[in-house]
């Protein structure tokens, strides 16, 4: 009885992600095959069929719990190909027009394949939409570019270099993940208007190396024009910040470092840098603490005013205070802890515009330098690459194809320049973690982590059967996040972090969501997302960057990375598509609630015309995944949140509609926060997590400075 459960919820739960008209919400999020028992050739089994029972249908069918592919009859293997035919188009006929005709077609074609055809296991098209009234657009799916047929295991040359024979099922385990924290059996209800492929380049390892280590240097002038010239070290995480800022403005062609951005100088940037001169203000504990900090602020501020060109009304202010905090540093030799920060507000709001004033114009010219020496960075790059596509004889004008205007369900990016030869990359196992080597330069990352892209790269790359890039791809994507967020310890975690798996289980079953908005490969929840590099993380599924992204209709999660100006750029982006769509649409989005002083982007959510309800976790009270979960600890996995999180609901009529959040939803989803991530790892290894750029905020604020955003 539970093999006849398992084979309609999971002929059920295929029937939702291709019908637009039906509703995910009540669907499992992760619907698990159940074994019959097997009499599968041994090949079948090793490729990832399992037999499993229709009760429907009243009969067998054939599921690969690999691909998530089903079939009536028994695969034979080398006839379909998930990746060059990902849909089944050229085993089954394509279906017609749903409705009464569309079946009786479909039943025709079906009965005139020939015998021992493989066929692509039908639809079901006899389910009616659950009850929501508003009328569905038409959708298409994308059909997938033609490729040649690989072997019956794809990646099997990679399987060899790795010692892996394909034909040894012990051995052939090491693709598996032996904890999972994702689900990549959800289908999406994200739909789109049909694109075309993306002009940028596709990656190739010498030119992320040249990438990264202008990078370095990049990184490297910037701590150094800091030091030389306002006597401080960088602000912690805002050089990670202000390429996500530079990103919202960027016209460039290069996808990490900017080039083309109005204005030159990064609100970001100066914002920071200006927090913290004269010097950087720590949070303080003890009183012998806040007495030397007074004292340090006191000299630096005499100190700076003293060495620009400051008007002799500011110097003479500045003066006098710093004298007058001396004196009173001498005298008092009683005061509290209180009484030494009380001082130091006091000396920051009499000194503190007249040392901005004079430092703004150095400030901004350290901005100003960085963005340039970008620039040139860029030019360098392109040459390179360009100059590599010459060799092969790759042109990398190409024409953009005619795009047919239609609705499709959403599906990864594409690119329109074909990609040259790539070089070898070394591969080699530590324990549990798999190092990945480029002209030494080593890459790392967990065995599961290394698993989820292997996954992700079958269901997504479509020109590539025999997995003879996928090395060459890993290397580039776990460089390209390695210098997007520095190579310092814990660096830019918090910039990559995710919301707990059971939160994930509980939006997609409550709220019907299937999508991220800002997410990565490495911290994905499912497989359909949106995340920065559309070149490196396109052949890992994802759609793209979200700015870019136009969806018609879908249920989406939202945590994007603290930078403000982002987290303001997506509310514009939110807004627009709200008011653009007139199918269901809806986003729930956990962003830190920051009230001293409240973000843009908070206010404009809250004030919102599309806001439906909105939600407060209290600090300590609830959890985040860690942003370098493909390489952390499993103790160190999760981490309570230090600062309040807002819940917003953001949906237009249909999707409120479909996707109400109601009182027991709502419940229900609050008690899922209050669940530790830890205890339902330790108690359920089947689901699991990964997804849009969370929050580490360590320090959340600072005594007496503004706003400093750190890890995601």
């Amino acid at each position: 009885m539970a093999n006849e459960n398992h084979g309609s919820s999971k002929e059920d739960a295929a029937l939702m992600s291709h019908s637009p008209g039906t509703s995910h919400q009540n669907q499992p999020s992760s619907p698990k095959p159940v074994r019959l028992v097997q009499d599968l050739p041994d090949e079948l089994v090793q490729a990832g069929w399992e037999k499993c029972w229709s009760k429907r249908e009243s009969r067998p069918y054939y599921f690969n719990r690999f691909t998530n592919q089903s079939l009536w009859e028994m695969p034979l293997l080398g006839q379909h190909d998930v990746i060059s035919d990902p849909l089944g188009l050229n085993a089954a006929p394509a279906p017609a027009e749903v409705g009464a005709a569309g079946n009786s077609a479909s039943a025709a074609a079906a009965a005139a394949a020939p015998e021992g055809k493989l066929r692509k296991r039908r639809l079901s098209e006899e389910v009616q939409p659950s009850g929501n009234s508003v009328k569905k657009p038409k959708v298409d799916i994308p059909p997938a570019q033609p490729t040649p047929n690989s072997s019956s295991t794809p990646g099997t040359p990679v399987l060899k270099m790795w010692g892996v024979s394909p034909e040894d099922k012990q051995q052939a385990a090491l693709l598996r993940p032996t904890e999972v924290y994702w689900d990549l059996d959800v289908q999406t209800n994200a739909v789109i208007k049909q694109r075309a492929p993306s002009e940028v380049l596709s990656p190739h390892p010498e030119v992320e190396l040249l990438r990264s280590q202008l990078m370095l240097k990049l990184r490297q002038h910037y701590r150094e024009l800091c030091q030389q010239r306002e006597g401080i070290d960088p602000p912690r995480e805002s050089f990670n910040r202000w390429m996500l800022e530079r990103k919202v403005v960027d016209k460039g062609s290069d996808p990490l470092l900017p080039s083309d951005c109005d204005p030159v100088v990064s609100p970001s940037m100066f914002r920071e840098i200006m927090n913290d001169i004269p010097i950087r203000l720590s949070r303080i504990k003890f009183r012998e603490e806040a007495k030397k900090l007074l004292f340090k602020y006191a000299e630096a501020a005499k100190r700076l005013i003293d060495s620009r060109n400051a008007s002799p009304d500011s110097r003479k202010v500045v003066k006098w205070n710093v004298e007058d905090t001396f004196t009173w540093l001498r005298r008092d030799h009683l005061a509290s802890k209180e009484d030494y920060m009380d001082r130091l507000e006091h000396l920051r709001k009499q000194c503190g515009p007249h040392v901005s004033a004079a430092a703004k114009d150095s400030v901004e010219g350290i901005c100003s330098k960085i963005y340039h020496i970008s620039l040139e960075y860029v030019k360098r790059i392109r040459e390179k690459h360009l100059g590599i596509l010459k060799e092969h004889g790759i042109s990398a004008e190409t024409e953009a194809p005619e795009v047919q205007e239609r609705l499709v369900y959403c599906f990864p990016v594409r690119l329109a320049a074909p990609s040259p030869p790539l070089p070898n990359v070394e591969m080699h196992m530590e324990n549990n973690v798999v190092c990945v080597r480029y002209k030494g330069e080593m890459v790392k990352v967990s065995r599961n982590y290394f698993s989820k892209l292997w996954l992700l790269y079958r269901y997504s790359c479509i020109d590539d059967p025999s997995f003879e890039r996928f090395l060459p791809r890993v290397w580039c994507l776990l460089r390209r996040y390695q210098m997007m967020f520095g190579v310092g310890l814990y660096e830019g975690t918090g910039l990559q972090g995710a919301l707990p798996v059971h939160i994930f289980e509980s939006l997609h079953k409550l709220f019907g969501v299937s999508f991220e908005c800002f997410a990565s490969p490495l911290n994905c929840y499912f497989k359909q997302y949106c995340s920065a590099f559309l070149d490196t993380d396109g052949y890992f599924g994802s759609r793209g960057p979200w700015l870019e992204f136009f969806p018609v209709s879908g249920s989406f999660e939202a945590n994007p990375p603290f930078c403000e100006e982002l987290m303001d750029a997506m509310v514009s982006h939110f807004e627009k598509l709200l008011e653009t769509s007139s199918e269901p649409l809806s986003f729930i989005v956990f962003i830190p609630e920051w009230r001293d002083p409240p973000t843009p982007a908070l206010t404009r959510m809250e004030q919102s015309r599309f806001k439906r309800h909105q939600l407060i976790l209290p600090a300590f009270d609830h959890e985040y995944r860690s942003g370098s979960q493909h390489m952390c600890k499993k103790e160190e996995m999760y981490y309570k949140a230090v600062h309040n999180t807002a819940v917003l609901f953001l949906q237009n009529n249909p999707g409120f509609a479909k996707w109400e959040p109601t009182a027991e939803r709502l419940q229900e989803l609050v008690a899922a926060f209050k669940h530790s991530g830890r205890a339902v790892a330790a108690s359920s290894s089947s689901s699991s997590s990964g997804s849009a750029p969370d929050s580490d905020r360590e320090t959340v604020r600072e005594q007496s400075t503004s706003r400093e955003t750190t890890p995601n």
